[in-house]
C-alpha cells in the first residue's frame, strides 16, 4: 500500500458542508425512524411525534383532602357562633333527601356526583343530632370546588402533552402514564461503531495483567468516544483494536457497516506509512474530506460507505464472518440503507474528544429530531497571549475563574495528546482562523465545560507547580465542594497575574539571592502597591532528578556544566529556574555551558517524564515528582514555597476552606508522606503591606 498523503486540509465550515451536503443526498440529514417502546423504558429519548392525551387526568372530580365531601350551598351562613349540622349518609350517586347531607372521603377519592366541595376534617367536630343519629358540625362556609382536583385539572384528554422532538424527562414519563399512555413513539437510537487501529495499541485489561511495554500505546480513545456517543443518545459498539493493516481495517469497517448507522474509525488518518484510513474509505465509498484546518485535530476524514461496494465479496466471504466486537449492547441488523457516513477520528485524543464534539455530536442530534448542542458561554478577560495558526480554528483549553466579580480565563496545556487537559479544562476558547491569536487581557468567549455557578466555588491558583495543589484540590472536593483550578506558568508568572488580578492566589518559590529570604522581595517588586498575605504551604527539597542508580553520577551543581550529561530545565520565570541560575551564576557556568539548558518543561512531574524517557540525563526538581516515576534524586537545596495573595482574599469567604485546610491533620499528614516534603511550615503568615 502507497503512502497515504493529506488529499485537501480545508476550513471547518467548508468541511461541516461538504459532509452535510453528501448525507443530504444520501437521504441522510433527517432523523431516523420511530420506534415505539414502554414508557418506564423511555428516559433520555426523543419524541418522534407529538403526543395528546387519551385521558382525563385527574379523569373524576377528586377529593384532595381527607374529609367531607358536601355542598357548597349547603354551608352557607356557617360561622364559629352559629356552627351548621349535617347528616352523615351512605348515598353516594343519589341525591340524599336529607337537608344537609355529608360523607366521609380520603385524600384522591371521587367525590359523591351530588357534591362539589369538601370540608378538612380538622376543621369538623362529631356530634349527635337532634334524631340521635351522628352528624358532623363545621363553622365555616365553602365554596364551590374548595379542595376539589377538578376532572381535567391537570390534562384534559386530546390536549397536547409533549411535542415532538422532545427529550424525555422522568416527570414527562409521568405525564404520559398519567394521560393514559403505556408506550411512546420516539426515534430509534443511532447505532455507532467505534473501531480502535493501531499495532502499538493496548487494551487496558492486557496492561492489568501483563504490564506495558516501551512503545506500546494504552488504548482508551475507543472508551472516550463510545462514552460520548452513549451521552449523546446513541448505541455505541466498541470493536477490538484492529492493527495497521489495510485488509484488517477494510474487513472490520464492512463488518460494522452492515449493522451500524455510523462508523468512527480511530486513528490511522494521518501521513504516515501505516496510515490507512483513508484509502479504506476510498475502497469502500467516497472520501469527502481528509484535514480539516482545525487545531487540535487536522487529520480528520469524512466519508461516505456505499452498500454494493461494504456487501461485495473480496478473497474470502467477510459478510458472512461473525461479528467479534466487544459490544456495550447487543449487535443486530439495522434497518437496510443505501449508505453509511465514516468519520476518520485522528489518534491523539483530545483530537479524537474535540472531533466527536465538532462532528458526531451534530449528526446524532439530527438523526433524533435535535439541534446540535450549544453549551452556554461566558465572556472572560484572557490571562496570557494565545497565538495561533492562521490558517486554522484553535480550540484552545481554559481554566476560569471569577475574580473581583469578573470571569478571568488562562490556557492550560495544548498538547493533543495530552488528555487530562480536557479533564481540567473549565471550557474552550474557539479562535478563528487569520485572527493569529488573541492578547492577553482581550476579551474572549468561553464556551464552558461546567456549570457557570461551579465557578463560583472556583478557587484560581496561577503560577508554580506543586504537587501538593493536587491534594489540595482533592481534600477542598472533599470537604466542603470549593474547587481549586491551576495553571502551571512558573512563580513570576503568578505574582504578575496576581498583580493584574486574574488569579486569587500564586504559587511561588522565588528565592533572594541577597538575603537568602524566599519570595518577599519579588513581592515587593511587582507588587508594589498591594497590601499582600504570604502564607506557606510547604518547606520542599529541590535537586538532580536521575535516572535510578546515577549511572552518570550527577554530583552538585557543578554537573551542570560537564559536557557528558543533557539537561531538561524549567521554563523562564519558574522558581526552580531562578535557583539554578543562582547556583550556576554563583559558579561563574554560563547557560550556553549547559547542554540542554533552552529546553523547557512547565511542571516537575514533566521534567522527570524526559529523562524516564531518556531524552535528557538528569534535571532540577523536587523529591516527590523523582519518586513518582522511579528515578533517582540527589538533594541540593531545601526551599520554601508559599500561597502568595492580596489581604482582601485572604480574608474573603472564597479561600476561608483552603486556609482551614492547612490546620488540617489529615492533609497535613497527606502533604508529609510526600518524599522531600517539610509541613513544619504550613501555614504560616507573612504580611507586607503596599506604600
Amino acid at each position: 500500500m502507497k503512502r497515504n498523503v493529506y488529499l485537501e486540509d480545508i476550513p471547518l465550515d467548508e468541511a461541516q458542508a461538504v459532509f452535510q451536503a453528501a448525507l443530504q443526498a444520501a437521504d441522510w440529514w433527517q432523523p431516523l425512524e420511530a420506534e415505539e417502546v414502554p414508557v418506564a423504558q423511555a428516559n433520555g429519548r426523543i419524541t418522534a411525534r407529538a403526543v395528546w392525551a387519551k385521558l382525563s387526568s385527574p379523569h373524576y372530580h377528586a377529593s384532595a383532602m381527607d374529609g367531607y365531601a358536601l355542598r357548597a350551598q349547603d354551608s352557607e351562613g356557617a360561622t364559629e357562633t352559629q356552627p351548621l349540622q349535617f347528616t352523615l349518609v351512605e348515598e353516594w350517586d343519589t341525591t340524599p333527601s336529607e337537608p344537609r347531607p355529608i360523607r366521609p372521603v380520603n385524600t384522591g377519592h371521587p367525590l359523591p356526583p351530588w357534591a362539589n366541595a369538601v370540608v378538612m376534617i380538622e376543621h369538623t367536630q362529631l356530634v349527635e343530632l337532634a334524631d340521635g343519629r351522628s352528624g358532623i358540625e363545621i363553622r365555616a362556609s365553602l365554596p364551590p370546588w374548595q379542595h376539589v382536583r377538578a376532572m381535567g385539572e391537570d390534562m384534559v384528554a386530546t390536549e397536547l402533552v409533549l411535542p415532538a422532538n422532545h427529550k424525555l424527562r422522568p416527570v414527562d414519563l409521568g405525564a404520559l402514564a398519567g394521560s393514559g399512555h403505556a408506550t411512546v413513539d420516539v426515534y430509534r437510537q443511532p447505532r455507532v461503531a467505534v473501531i480502535p487501529t493501531g499495532s502499538e495499541l493496548v487494551s487496558t485489561e492486557k496492561v492489568a495483567e501483563s504490564g506495558i511495554q516501551p512503545g506500546q500505546i494504552i488504548e482508551y480513545n475507543s472508551l472516550v468516544l463510545a462514552a460520548q456517543v452513549a451521552e449523546w443518545g446513541g448505541l455505541p459498539t466498541r470493536w477490538p483494536i484492529v492493527p495497521d493493516e489495510f485488509e484488517a481495517i477494510q474487513t472490520a469497517v464492512r463488518l460494522a457497516a452492515q449493522h451500524h448507522d455510523l462508523i468512527l474509525l480511530n486513528a490511522g488518518s494521518s501521513a504516515g506509512s501505516e496510515d490507512y484510513t483513508a484509502h479504506v474509505v476510498q475502497s469502500l465509498g467516497q472520501l469527502l474530506v481528509h484535514g480539516v484546518a482545525v487545531r487540535p485535530g487536522h487529520p480528520v476524514i469524512l466519508g461516505i460507505l456505499e452498500d454494493d461496494k461494504v456487501t461485495r465479496e473480496q478473497g474470502d466471504k467477510v459478510t458472512n464472518e461473525p461479528l467479534t466486537p466487544s459490544p456495550l449492547h447487543p449487535v443486530t441488523p439495522s434497518p437496510f440503507h443505501l449508505f453509511t457516513p465514516i468519520i476518520g477520528v485522528p489518534g491523539y485524543p483530545v483530537s479524537a474528544a474535540l472531533t466527536g464534539e465538532i462532528f458526531v455530536e451534530p449528526l446524532l442530534a439530527r438523526w433524533q429530531g435535535l439541534r446540535p448542542y450549544q453549551p452556554p458561554t461566558i465572556q472572560a478577560k484572557l490571562t496570557r497571549k494565545v497565538n495561533s495558526h492562521t490558517g486554522d480554528d484553535d480550540f484552545v483549553r481554559v481554566a476560569v475563574g471569577e475574580v473581583n466579580g469578573r470571569f478571568v480565563t488562562t490556557p492550560i496545556s495544548r498538547g493533543a495528546g495530552v488528555i487530562t487537559s480536557l479533564v481540567r479544562a473549565d471550557g474552550i476558547v474557539r479562535i478563528p482562523r487569520f485572527s493569529e491569536g488573541a492578547d492577553a487581557g482581550s476579551d474572549v468567549t468561553v464556551h464552558l465545560y461546567r456549570d457557570a455557578r461551579d465557578l463560583a466555588r472556583t478557587i484560581l491558583a496561577i503560577g508554580s507547580h506543586d504537587l501538593t495543589l493536587d491534594l489540595i484540590a482533592q481534600f477542598l472536593a472533599e470537604r466542603s465542594g470549593a474547587r481549586l483550578a491551576s495553571a502551571n506558568v512558573g512563580s513570576l508568572g503568578g505574582l504578575v497575574a496576581l498583580r493584574r488580578g486574574e488569579c486569587h492566589l500564586a504559587g511561588s518559590h522565588l528565592l533572594d539571592p541577597e538575603t537568602g529570604i524566599y519570595n518577599q522581595s519579588y513581592v515587593r517588586r511587582y507588587l508594589p502597591d498591594e497590601d499582600v498575605v504570604l502564607v506557606t504551604l510547604v518547606g520542599r527539597e529541590q535537586g538532580w532528578l536521575v535516572p535510578m542508580g546515577n549511572p552518570k553520577n550527577v554530583q552538585g551543581w557543578a554537573a551542570a556544566a560537564r559536557d557528558d550529561v543533557q539537561l531538561v530545565n524549567r521554563q523562564r520565570g519558574a522558581g526552580t529556574r531562578v535557583l539554578l541560575d543562582y547556583e550556576l551564576g554563583k559558579l561563574g557556568i554560563q547557560p550556553e555551558q549547559v547542554r540542554g539548558y533552552g529546553r523547557e518543561e512547565y511542571t516537575h512531574l514533566a521534567v522527570a517524564a524526559a529523562i524516564v524517557s531518556g531524552t535528557a540525563d538528569f534535571g532540577l526538581g523536587i523529591q516527590a515528582a523523582a519518586r513518582a516515576l522511579k528515578l533517582g534524586f540527589v538533594p541540593l537545596a531545601h526551599e520554601q514555597y508559599d500561597l502568595v495573595m492580596t489581604r482582601q482574599t485572604y480574608a474573603s469567604e472564597r479561600v476561608r476552606s483552603l486556609l482551614e485546610l492547612l490546620h488540617d491533620e489529615r492533609f497535613r499528614t497527606a502533604v508529609a508522606a510526600l518524599p522531600g516534603y517539610d509541613v513544619s511550615v504550613m501555614g504560616k503568615v507573612v504580611e507586607i503591606n503596599g506604600r
